[in-house]
């Protein structure tokens, strides 16, 4: 893991966003489309982590992106070629646009300066969307990346960013996949050969140095 010192630099509130990946009632929420996952992600802490990150990036002044995956009713657009979208057209909760599945699930709170970036197809919350336009709007240079699922969306965004030359911090506490014992592995195996591992509690460390103050 990095230095305090280190990360506090890759943490610069005015080059740093948070992007939370699939962070939707209809993932992890009470009513998912994929219970084993929402229960893993609520019981492991990930999305509480996810929750506390938030609240920190707010805090900090820290540019918070939500990324959300929806598809259409009539599946228009949609991808096919996977087993994995197949499989996702006939669940019983649906990501249809407008629904309280694609909302964003508590105990993660969404603020008006956040920026919500929704997908109709493939497996990146990056690729395809207009994430990284955004984020060279924003100025950011590094990205942190929390949520769900450590089997596909988070490893997509991962090596997205780094392809696009982002620096990536990943909090490991605050992400979530099944079985509970592949995450350890591949964040170990994987994204610890392509970012910056970390914890939640470092970030905010590092993220609490630059919040604004409150007045009396």
């Amino acid at each position: 893991m990095p230095t305090s010192e280190q990360l506090a630099q890759q943490l610069d509130p005015a080059r740093a966003a948070l992007l939370t990946v699939e962070c939707q009632e209809g993932v992890v929420g009470r009513e998912s489309a994929l219970p084993e996952l929402a229960a893993e992600a609520r019981s492991s802490g990930a999305l509480r982590c996810v929750a506390r990150l938030v609240a920190c990036a707010h805090l900090a002044g820290v540019q918070v992106l939500h990324a959300v995956a929806e598809r259409r009713p009539d599946g228009r657009g949609a991808n096919r070629n996977a087993r994995l979208f197949r499989a996702a057209g006939r669940l019983p909760v649906q990501q249809h646009p407008g629904s309280a599945a694609v909302r964003i699930a508590a105990p993660v709170e969404v603020a008006d300066g956040d920026l919500v970036v929704r997908r109709l197809h493939g497996l990146s919350p990056i690729a395809g969307t207009d994430v990284d336009a955004l984020l060279r709007n924003l100025g950011c240079r590094t990205l942190v990346v929390a949520g769900v699922s450590a089997n596909v969306a988070i490893p997509n965004a991962v090596f997205d960013a780094v392809n696009l030359g982002y620096t990536v911090v990943v909090p490991s506490d605050a992400i979530a996949g099944v079985p509970a014992d592949y995450t350890p592995a591949m964040v170990r195996n994987t994204l610890a050969l392509v970012a910056t591992i970390t914890t939640t509690d470092a970030v905010i460390a590092a993220w609490k140095t630059s919040e604004t103050p409150t007045g009396d």
